[in-house]
């Protein structure tokens, strides 16, 4: 059980990476979306929309490494986002403490542990709204303007500022 939840918490890839190194069967369940989606989660993935950008359309963002570090390389779809007003769905990460949020990040799928990120920097978007929005563990819609992110020093692929809670 312990193993498990370690899995959790270091990612897919990392978990199978150490699986085989020790050896170990891989009990990892297949999630659903982008991110790993516990299927012990009460939250159902998210549905799929016509109104908002789809999550396999910025996940599937390729890298590559340079020096120190990993950098995104963006293909078409992502770059005909950038700049303009886009409709994101998604699971609220609080970045602040409080009921009401101006900052947060909005992920393609809800945390299964509270100290680990559900997937890798394809799968969230930096929010930064006009007015605050109330906390949901429930998936939220916001639209504001998109930014495509080349070489952001805290290493997010996406930021969307200006914006507002859609219903």
């Amino acid at each position: 059980m312990k193993l498990k939840f370690a899995f959790l918490c270091l990612g897919l890839s990392a978990a199978a990476a150490f699986a085989q190194t020790q050896q170990l069967p891989i009990e990892l369940p297949a999630g659903s979306g982008p991110g790993y989606h516990s299927p012990n989660s009460p939250f159902a993935p998210l549905s799929e929309r016509a109104d908002v950008v789809p999550w396999s359309v910025l996940t599937s963002v390729k890298t590559k490494a340079e020096k120190n570090h990993i950098l995104p390389v963006f293909g078409l779809p992502q770059l005909a986002l950038h700049q303009k007003t886009q409709r994101v769905q998604g699971f609220m990460v609080p970045l602040d403490a409080g009921e009401r949020q101006k900052h947060f990040l909005l992920t393609s799928v809800p945390l299964t542990c509270a100290f680990c990120l559900p997937g890798g920097p394809e799968s969230m978007v930096e929010v930064k709204t006009k007015t605050p929005v109330k906390y949901s563990l429930e998936p939220v819609i916001v639209e504001g303007k998109f930014a495509v992110l080349n070489d952001d020093p805290y290493g997010l692929y996406y930021r969307m500022v200006d914006a507002t809670s859609v219903k």
